[in-house]
């Protein structure tokens, strides 16, 4: 039986990254995954600079709108837009084309990706991996990078543990030519009712990404914020093309990324910032992080990795959630600042992270001032609909 020096389970970003860093260096390696490329996958799609920075070495981004303006509303009121003229904020991509072209550069590099293939269950021993199949077969591997989420077998199987879990609900909604001229280099960002909650709108031609997310337990409210918020950008009639939900886990600090012969990268590591929930581009660079650590032929060199280049980001994305979920009213008024609105553009274009930003001594100051002050109530409820927000809607 052939043992594969890696193999990869999930063909998304994460493991597409691990096989296309692994296989481009000479390790023989395959990829399984259970569905098959092009699918559709419940992802707002905005690829921030950080994420183009490694997606643009091996693939052309299948680009469906380069936004340069962000409105901000503070659910549904005080609406404010700001343009950033230097230059393209966020890069929106429909993830089925996205992944695709990951999957066809992972094989161009000389990774073998078998689709339509579910592990059920990982066995390791001193010398190998062994992954046992749904219709029974098993692969042997002396290498596996677990990128199949959150709910994987990988994560279980290494014990991933979860410090935050948050409830995302999204729509794809097709929408009129009115409708795409209205949006287009446009996205909205709406601070929500609920602790950490927050609502989108992402342009993607002829199409819109409307959702929310907010922390799980509150699945009846973010559904009802969901509704009010579709309501408020006039879209409540449209039949959406996908309707779909998803669990977001962040990793505990202490999280394992590894357990033996086995790493865990992106989704499945828990691998993601805690404020915005942006994952795309720690699926990324987790990926290819775990495929060079392959190669090198150290293991612990990815967990070591991890800790300097993604985790202190995420610490600091603890930090920032904690304050705007008490106080979403003053990360609003924030961003309507010249300092609050670069801090977003620079964030955005990749050019600082959150690390860096909370490092600064004003931003320390600031957060220590907020935490001592007691939480206002009102950003612990859910108001009633304001009667004046589908008047002053963005969009119209």
């Amino acid at each position: 039986m052939i043992v594969w020096d890696l193999v990869v389970i999930g063909g998304g970003p994460a493991g597409l990254s691990a096989a296309f860093a692994a296989a481009g260096r000479g390790v023989r390696t395959l990829v399984v995954e259970r569905a098959a490329h092009p699918r559709y996958k419940t992802c707002g799609g905005g690829l921030i600079g950080s994420s183009l920075t490694v997606a643009a070495g091996r693939i052309e981004v299948p680009a469906h709108d380069l936004v340069d303006r962000a409105t901000f509303t503070l659910d549904g009121r005080r609406g404010f837009t700001r343009r950033h003229r230097a230059g393209p904020l966020v890069t929106m991509v429909r993830r089925e084309e996205f992944d695709d072209r990951l999957r066809a550069a992972a094989v161009s590099a000389g990774a073998e990706v078998r689709e339509r293939v579910a592990v059920r269950a990982l066995e390791q021993t001193p010398e190998v991996v062994r992954l046992r199949l749904a219709g029974g077969e098993t692969i042997l591997a002396r290498t596996v990078v677990g990128a199949d989420g959150s709910s994987g077998v990988s994560a279980r199987h290494v014990g991933v543990r979860y410090r935050q879990v948050d409830l995302g609900l999204e729509l794809e909604l097709p929408v009129s030519a009115e409708q795409q001229a209205r949006w287009r280099h446009r996205l909205l960002l709406d601070w929500g009712p609920l602790p950490g909650s927050y609502a989108w709108v992402f342009p993607k031609g002829d199409r819109l990404t409307v959702g929310v997310i907010a922390g799980r337990g509150e699945g009846e409210r973010t559904r009802e914020y969901l509704r009010r918020f579709v309501d408020r950008l006039g879209l409540a009639g449209v039949q959406p093309v996908h309707d779909s939900g998803h669990l977001t886990r962040c990793r505990a600090d202490d999280s394992p990324l590894r357990r033996g012969r086995v790493l865990v990268a992106g989704d499945a590591a828990g691998l993601l910032e805690p404020w915005t929930r942006e994952g795309i581009s720690y699926a990324l660079r987790s990926g290819e992080l775990a495929g060079g650590a392959v190669a090198d032929g150290d293991l612990a060199g990815y967990e070591r990795a991890v800790a300097e280049r993604l985790v202190p980001s995420m610490l600091a994305g603890f930090r920032l959630l904690d304050v705007f979920a008490r106080r979403p009213h003053v990360f609003h008024a924030l961003m309507a600042t010249p300092p609050g609105w670069r801090a977003f553009a620079r964030f955005c274009r990749g050019r600082t992270d959150f690390a860096e930003m909370v490092g600064r001594a004003p931003v320390r100051a600031a957060l220590a001032l907020m935490n001592r002050l007691p939480s206002p109530r009102a950003s612990l409820t859910v108001p009633s609909p304001d009667p004046r927000a589908r008047a002053s809607r963005p969009g119209s």
